[in-house]
Formats: structure tokens, C-alpha cells, sequence
């Protein structure tokens, strides 16, 4: 049995290592050396009727050691307050043989999931083994550049996807306008039907790259005392005049501040507004909430509409995603990176009714936990 459980979690740990998994390549490190520790703490122990361990038995568990030994994952066992390392990563951050000496305080912490060492930063995931605990140290940088990495990718093969999108057609309609042009007995109005297509055409790629534009180019933002009041009172107003057919109600304390950058959060709460109101359509009702909450500011924005289907929950805050006809993917997109640039965050609370939550650190001294009142 604990030969198959090796061989299941070798598998696993191959797998991830070659997919850049590094969360699961923990895990499953995690769970060998559990399995390694485990047989050994049983082995020592009497036994009335067992028979020897077989050749095969102990040739799967020197494998497995052996892999666990080329992780480039450091595993650490602790010991009360003794620290060893258990592979040859551990061995060559830590500088030793065996024993770490000293031992790093947040090792010996159980509650402790970050660990600053040799100039990087790790994070701690453990595992019980009996009275001893085995740690694997993950490079937190290294899980951001690979994070970095496939962003960057995908964003590419997106971005080249839509363009080239784009252009195919803009170059068949001018093909066609110059065969228009060229036909003496041809009709004169086709000319003008296509021209009038190719212009459209254009147009909406243009849209397009200046969408990827703004994304690409966010300034930092420029934080100042702003009054939340005011400039939710200035959406009210623009919504009311770009849907006058959709509802919008807010709640929002009176004598709310934050320090914001205006201009970009004015324009991520757009983005959530004009997200609500295409997925609701024309005639949506749209609630639109403020407060603060333990030193932040939470802006919650729900619609009527058909709400987010599951399989859509995990991209669509992804660059140029979109399930609408006529959407560009950019604006939930860039209201998130908007979030993110003033060290908040922006989630989505409710599948149905699609709710976001908007959620920016103020850095206002008004800390008050002010209840809604209806505008």
C-alpha cells in the first residue's frame, strides 16, 4: 500500500514540476515525505505477524527518496526545536549537511507561513508527521514571476487573436472595395455600402487597441482626500444620462472620505456600472453601496441580470474576455489592476445576483463603521 501511495505521489510531484505547478509539487513533496517518515516510524515498531520487506518495497522507497532528494522544492523536518533538512535544496539554501543551525524562530512557529531567508521570501507550507512537522519552503518570487509569465502569454496570444481578428476582414473589404472600384458596369452604391463596412470595421479595431492601451499604460495612482459623496453623486448623474431607462440607488454614509486616486477609481466603478447594465440590459436595476469596514473602503455594486455563470467565474477578470457581442474584455479587467494599484482588490461575492466587491485600504484617520444610509 504505501508502495502504491509512493508511486501516486512520485506521479503527482512529476507532473506539477513539468506544468511549473508549484503549489501541488508541495503537496505532493509534502505527502512523500510524509509517507517516507511514516514508514520508517512504523518500521521500528514490533509487529506479530509480518513478512520482510521486499526488494521491490525498498527499491520504490529509495526512488522516491531519491526524488524527493532532486526537488528543487526545499523540505525541512522539525523536531521540537531541532530543524534538519530532508533534501539536497534544503541543504544548499541552509548552507549544511543535516541540522539548520541556528534554527530560524518561524520554523519553529506552527502558526508562521512566511520565512525571509538568503534574501527571498518563502512561504511555509506544513504538514504533521506524529509529533514532528515537515516543512516546504515555496519562493514566493518565483511563484510571482511564473504567475508573470503566463499572464504575459496569454495576454500575447490574446492580443494577437483579436487583432488578427480584426484585420481579416478589414483586409477582404478593401480587396472588395478595389474590385467596386475597378468594375466599370458595377453597381455605384456597393462602393459606398462597403466603404461605410470597412470604416465601421476599423473603427472597432481602433476601440480595441485603445482599450489595450489604457490597460497597459495605468499610471500609479495619485492618492488625495476625496469625499466618496461627491463622487458617487457625479456617477449617479452620468449613469442617469447614459441609461435613463436603468435604475440606479445608492447607500452611502454621509461625511465618507478616502485616499484615493479619483480619477481611477471614478473610472473602475464606471467600469463595474457599465458591466452591470450590459448584463442586466437597458432597463437594469442596479444597487450601488459604500462603506467603510475595518480601515477600508467596500464598494459593492449588484445588478438584476442573469448573474455570472460558474464557468465564467474563474476568467472574467481575465484581459479581453468577454461573453458579450459587442464587449471589449477590458473594463473588469482594468477595474481590478485599478484595485490592485491602490493595494486593494476587487472580487466577485455572488454568482446570482452578480455582486462585486470593490475594496480599496483608505488611509483615512475617519475609521468609523458608519452604518448605509439610502440616498
Amino acid at each position: 500500500m504505501i508502495g502504491l501511495s509512493l508511486a501516486v505521489a512520485g506521479g503527482a510531484a512529476g507532473l506539477a514540476s513539468s506544468y511549473g505547478l508549484w503549489l501541488a509539487l508541495a503537496g505532493a513533496l509534502l505527502a512523500i515525505a510524509w509517507l517516507i517518515l511514516s514508514n520508517l516510524e512504523t518500521a521500528g515498531r514490533p509487529i506479530a505477524m509480518s513478512a520482510a520487506p521486499t526488494i521491490t518495497a525498498e527499491r520504490e522507497e529509495a526512488i522516491h527518496r531519491m526524488l524527493l532528494d532532486a526537488s528543487p522544492t526545499p523540505l525541512l523536518l522539525v523536531d521540537g526545536t531541532v530543524v534538519r533538512a530532508l533534501n539536497r535544496a534544503a541543504r544548499r539554501l541552509f548552507a549544511t549537511d543535516d541540522r539548520v543551525l541556528p534554527a530560524p524562530t518561524t520554523l519553529l512557529d506552527h502558526d508562521a507561513t512566511h520565512l525571509r531567508h538568503a534574501g527571498r521570501s518563502w512561504r511555509a507550507d506544513r504538514v504533521d508527521v506524529g509529533a514532528r512537522v515537515v516543512i516546504a519552503l515555496i519562493d514566493v518570487e518565483g511563484e510571482e514571476r511564473t504567475a508573470e509569465a503566463r499572464a504575459s502569454a496569454e495576454m500575447i496570444q490574446v492580443l494577437g487573436h483579436e487583432m488578427l481578428n480584426g484585420l481579416v476582414p478589414i483586409v477582404s473589404l478593401a480587396e472588395c472595395g478595389l474590385a467596386a472600384a475597378e468594375a466599370k458596369d458595377g453597381d455605384p452604391e456597393l462602393l459606398a455600402e462597403i466603404l461605410t463596412t470597412l470604416a465601421r470595421r476599423a473603427e472597432g479595431l481602433q476601440r480595441f487597441t485603445e482599450a489595450y492601451r489604457s490597460l497597459a499604460r495605468l499610471p500609479p495612482p495619485m492618492k488625495q482626500p476625496v469625499d466618496m459623496g461627491a463622487l458617487i453623486a457625479d456617477l449617479e448623474r452620468l449613469f442617469a444620462v447614459r441609461w435613463p431607462e436603468a435604475v440606479l440607488t445608492v447607500a452611502i454614509p454621509r461625511g465618507l472620505t478616502g485616499m484615493i486616486d479619483r480619477d481611477q477609481l471614478n473610472q473602475a466603478i464606471w467600469a463595474l456600472l457599465q458591466n452591470a447594465v450590459e448584463a442586466a440590459g437597458a432597463a437594469a436595476l442596479v444597487d450601488l453601496s459604500v462603506m467603510r469596514q475595518e480601515g477600508a473602503l467596500s464598494i459593492d455594486i449588484t445588478d438584476n441580470g442573469p448573474g455570472v455563470p460558474p464557468e465564467q467565474a474563474s476568467v472574467i477578470f481575465r484581459p479581453f474576455a468577454t461573453t458579450k457581442a459587442s464587449g471589449t474584455g477590458i473594463g473588469l479587467s482594468l477595474a481590478r489592476q485599478i484595485a490592485q494599484a491602490h493595494g486593494g482588490t476587487l472580487n466577485l461575492l455572488a454568482l446570482t445576483p452578480a455582486t462585486f466587491r470593490l475594496r480599496l485600504p483608505d488611509g483615512s484617520p475617519h475609521a468609523s463603521g458608519q452604518r448605509l444610509q439610502s440616498c
